[in-house]
């Protein structure tokens, strides 16, 4: 059985940021059930010559010479890597993937592969080969040319300079846009590319999509191409699982714009009326439509609670930020930001790249419940503050406040010293060793203040006058 991941992923090009970094995150999100992420370096020799995955029949010989990267994959591999996300030391970042959504006239034409890869393999197989994000693109449309997938997903890469957009069609075609500089994009479990130019430089595809389309008759539109209208869904599930996650987002950061949440055609690139920061693409990344009857903790009625789904969700299972960073050393250029269990309860660390090993709290992590993992004391904190958002939700404003301010001071205290270090990839390693101590001693704080204010409002009491 394949294991279902839907996602929500944020891209912001480098002229749309407050510090000119280029930023791809998402949030993995799987089950209710939890399931366990590590945060690992791959070094060169620990990368496999020979690739076969789990999930289905796919195997297939890889590069010689592959990068080192870090990457967010599950602890239990008994159903593949899901390697998620990461930074390689070409300073090229990956995220994968987005599930998407397609119909039967695409399926028809060009049916998934049983025996394709899917997205338990897409980071390992292509991030440590890839030095800028048009090379991410290019390998992965020849993977799929080759091999075919068993599931429609969109993914992203980036570097300091750029970001590619890429979504599977079908078995064996594909389609990618470069994100202008000066916009951001929310993509939701749907297909989510809209016009696209054949003839761009800003787009890249399969050789023969054009001629795919027009030979199966799938284009709907008589003046335009359309990829969301030709490959997608519009379906009554897209306008409550998937449209209003981008419609909350694009009238956070886009507030002039009057959208419906329903809407099938709300727009993938987006502009921005400021820049966007770190703190913001976190909180969005775990929202839950605060300040509209659709919050789940908010006044609306029951129905209107639970009419959209929200992108902080109990599914969340680690959420990524990957920023690449402008006018510093290439060697502290990437910053892959990591957060673990329910986004409304945690905050992301700020993670150096170019490193020897990762911190333990972060890399450890198993099925048996132990809250000295980064992984489960995250969880421990979303699973108690939902039992009473109302207060508990100004306990992690305070928290996270804190924090971040605390690990951006590590951060630019080590940016700061870098060119006087002998070995970086240590003094980057060391570094990372404060930011995830910073990280659960504030947490565990967290979870003491929850505890204390929580065991003088439990039901099981009574008052008594001695």
């Amino acid at each position: 059985m394949k294991k279902q991941s839907s996602c929500t992923t944020f891209l912001v090009g480098k002229k749309a940021t407050i510090d000119g970094s280029t930023l791809i995150a998402r949030t993995e999100d799987h089950s209710d059930q939890a399931e366990p992420q590590q945060f690992v370096v791959v070094d060169p020799h620990d990368q496999p010559q020979h690739y076969q995955a789990k999930l289905s029949k796919f195997t297939v010989d890889l590069p010689a010479n592959p990068l080192r990267y870090t990457a967010t994959p599950d602890a239990d591999r008994s159903h593949g890597i899901w390697g998620s996300s990461g930074i390689n030391s070409a300073n090229v970042a990956m995220t994968a993937t987005e599930t998407i959504t397609t119909n039967a006239r695409v399926l028809a034409a060009d049916p998934l592969v049983a025996d394709g890869f899917g997205e338990e393999d897409l980071l390992t197989i292509v991030l440590p080969y890839i030095h800028t994000p048009q090379e991410g693109v290019k390998r992965v449309g020849q993977l799929l040319e080759e091999f075919g997938t068993y599931e429609s997903n969109g993914m992203a890469f980036s570097n300091q300079d750029e970001i590619w957009y890429l979504e599977t069609l079908g078995g064996h075609h594909w389609a990618a846009v470069r994100i202008p500089d000066d916009a951001y994009v929310v993509a939701p479990n749907r297909l989510n590319i809209a016009e696209f130019d054949f003839n761009s430089s800003d787009t890249m595809c399969s050789a023969d999509l054009e001629e795919f389309i027009a030979v199966n008759q799938l284009n709907p539109d008589s003046n335009q191409v359309n990829l969301r209208h030709i490959f997608g869904s519009s379906t009554i599930k897209d306008t409550h699982y998937n449209n209003p996650r981008a419609w909350y987002l694009q009238k956070f950061f886009t507030p002039d714009v009057e959208q419906n949440p329903l809407d099938q055609n709300l727009p993938f690139i987006n502009h921005a009326n400021r820049k966007i920061n770190i703190e913001e693409l976190k909180w969005a990344l775990s929202s839950h439509y605060q300040n509209t009857p659709y919050d789940r903790y908010g006044t609306g009625s029951e129905e209107q609670k639970h009419l959209f789904r929200p992108i902080g969700i109990n599914r969340n299972e680690e959420s990524h930020i990957l920023q690449i960073r402008p006018n510093v050393p290439a060697a502290i250029a990437g910053i892959h930001w990591l957060g673990f269990g329910p986004n409304t309860f945690n905050t992301f660390v700020p993670f150096y790249t170019n490193i020897q090993d990762t911190p333990h709290a972060f890399k450890d992590a198993a099925a048996q419940y132990d809250p000295n993992t980064a992984y489960w004391l995250s969880r421990t904190l979303g699973v108690l503050g939902d039992t009473d958002y109302g207060v508990y939700s100004e306990y992690h404003a305070q928290f996270e406040q804190k924090t971040l301010s605390q690990l951006r001071a590590v951060v630019a205290k080590t940016d700061a010293a870098i060119a006087q270090q002998a070995d970086v990839a240590q003094y980057l390693t060391a570094a990372n060793q404060k930011l995830a101590d910073i990280y659960m001693q504030n947490s565990f704080a967290l979870l003491g203040e929850m505890v204390k204010s929580g065991s003088a409002r439990m039901k099981l009491k009574f008052t008594i006058f001695d």
